[in-house]
């Protein structure tokens, strides 16, 4: 247990503060920068995932967040006038939400996993923008105006407790994700990964791992869309549109995509630098207004992707491996003089 907290120290550290952020944390803060952060994260977190450990770069994680959202939009709002207005209980357009993404991430996952490459990252793109028409165009599920009028269950009524909602259910995916990496079906999936024509030829079903691997991640996918929208009221299909799903990448780069932890790392950056851009002093005068955002966030990207490849996540560990040698140095000194003085 001591091994395990010595190794894990920092990560035990981040959920503390985390868990602990509405007490010093503004309103402000909490909504429109925590919240968002934590959702996104998640999102980012199933790519991630597919990418670390199944070798599968999805662009199709923002749709299924979207499905879960418009199918909880479509089960519990009504007496408005788009969707299917349902009128159920929230807990029950939850669990329909979920159902539904895991049968559409089944169909997507059964097809797209015998392609590879730059093919599959293709065909998700596909479905994005499929999906994207789709909830556009077809009036009966949403439209391009949207369902609104969405209310959470009364447990979740508060925005802190939304909050702490995301945030548990980020730690419980990031465990999960971890924990499955070391079951048979998380090392057969590395294992595809790496030698998918060896994995083959040893018995196992590449085309059947991979869909399982890509409904796991479109559940977590689905699990963020059913925060995201109780925590918004609302959703319409501009918040799965190509510019969203490119969003999704793009933290999962900063953060660092063969890093669970960069998915949020990257998203809290992401969402930061959204917010507090605009605020900076001078920064009009410099070009960098808000319309702007994107070119800034290309900047970053690139920059990143220069400077460390592993994202932010690898800079950290290497600050962190660059103190610790700094500390370790002037503790071994005294130890090699008293040996070379004892001999």
């Amino acid at each position: 247990m001591t091994e395990h907290l010595r190794r894990h120290w920092f990560g035990y550290l981040i959920a503390f503060l985390v868990l602990a952020l509405p007490l010093y944390a503004s309103n402000f803060f909490m909504r429109s920068i925590a919240t968002r952060a934590l959702i996104l994260g998640l999102v980012a977190s199933s790519l991630v995932f597919l990418f670390k450990y199944a070798g599968m770069v999805s662009l199709a994680q923002t749709l299924l967040y979207g499905v879960a959202g418009f199918m909880v939009g479509n089960a519990v709002a009504e007496g408005g006038t788009r969707g299917m207005q349902l009128g159920w209980d929230a807990w029950v357009g939850m669990y329909f939400a979920l159902g539904v993404t895991v049968v559409v991430a089944s169909i997507f996952g059964a097809i797209a996993s015998r392609t590879t490459g730059i093919y599959f990252l293709m065909l998700t793109l596909t479905y994005a923008v499929i999906g994207f028409f789709f909830f556009g165009q077809v009036t009966t599920f949403s439209g391009f105006g949207g369902i609104s009028g969405v209310t959470p269950p009364d447990v979740l009524q508060s925005s802190v407790r939304v909050f702490y909602a995301a945030a548990i259910v980020s730690i419980l995916v990031y465990v999960g994700f971890r924990a499955i990496a070391r079951t048979p079906f998380g090392l057969a999936l590395q294992g595809i990964r790496d030698d998918p024509v060896r994995m083959a030829s040893l018995g196992f079903n590449v085309p059947l791992h991979r869909t399982m691997g890509f409904v796991l991640a479109g559940l977590v996918a689905g699990l963020a869309g059913v925060l995201n929208i109780w925590w918004k009221g609302q959703i319409d299909p501009q918040s799965i549109a190509i510019a969203r799903t490119i969003d999704v990448l793009i933290i999962a780069v900063i953060g660092g995509i063969s890093s669970l932890e960069g998915a949020w790392l990257g998203a809290v950056v992401f969402v930061a630098a959204n917010n507090y851009l605009r605020t900076i002093p001078f920064i009009d005068e410099l070009g960098l207004t808000e319309a702007r955002f994107r070119t800034v966030i290309g900047i970053l990207v690139l920059a990143i992707v220069v400077l460390s490849p592993e994202g932010l996540t690898g800079v950290i560990q290497r600050a962190y491996q660059w103190v610790r040698r700094k500390v370790a140095k002037p503790m071994r000194e005294p130890l090699k003089k008293e040996a070379i003085d004892s001999s």
